[in-house]
């Protein structure tokens, strides 16, 4: 009696393992079929990588620094890559108290609640020689996760058609995000590569590393 007992509780073990295995293959199936059926991610394709991206001809780095970080960065981005450069002044320049941010009536703050009061008319967005450059680096700190806006308006005033184009910006704290991506939107042509975050104050050896991996 012991006997059969034993062969009869074998025999349902080996069924629950049977069965265990079969719904777990069917389960796997079903998961591969799923993931096959997504659509792509919204924002893949959207920048290239950077990776060797620098092609045989002219580099030109352009810059917006409203307190000084992006303009020692680009600097030396300019020396370590034998680049010219220039900077993106905006007519009405910012003061101090115009980029206090943490005050709900200074400038920067009015101009992130009203997308309407971004549109900043500059100096000049006018180069010499601008078709001759097949490289154009452009430079900016983060404002509210996006890039600072006196960039947009180079940025739309220009053709970067046949130029490789990569940005970098400088933040305390936030990331690149998608404002290579956004500025990508508003020009005309180009192809925008991947770009890269530096902290306000980045030391000399992380600007060259980053270079020499554009060279």
């Amino acid at each position: 009696m012991k006997k059969t007992s034993t062969k009869i509780i074998a025999a349902v073990v080996v069924v629950a393992v049977i069965a265990a295995a079969l719904l777990l293959f069917v389960n796997n199936r079903n998961t591969n079929d799923n993931t096959a059926s997504q659509p792509p991610s919204q924002t893949q394709d959207t920048l290239t990588s950077s990776e060797n991206s620098l092609k045989d001809g002219e580099t030109l780095v352009v810059y917006f620094s409203a307190q000084g970080h992006t303009k020692d960065v680009a600097e030396q981005i300019a020396e370590d890559l034998d680049a010219d450069i220039f900077e993106i002044v905006p007519q009405d320049e910012y003061t101090e108290s115009d980029l206090n941010w943490t005050d709900d009536n200074s400038r920067v703050t009015r101009e992130h609640e009203d997308e309407s009061l971004r549109d900043t008319s500059l100096v000049s967005t006018t180069i010499d020689n601008w078709d001759s450059y097949e490289n154009v680096l452009i430079g900016y700190p983060i404002w509210w996760g996006i890039a600072a806006w006196p960039v947009d308006t180079f940025v739309e005033a220009n053709d970067f058609a046949d130029k490789n184009v990569i940005p970098f910006c400088t933040s305390a704290s936030s990331d690149l995000g998608d404002s290579g991506k956004l500025l990508k939107e508003k020009a005309n042509g180009g192809n925008w590569m991947e770009g890269y975050r530096f902290p306000s104050s980045p030391s000399s050896e992380e600007i060259t590393q980053w270079t020499d991996s554009l060279k």
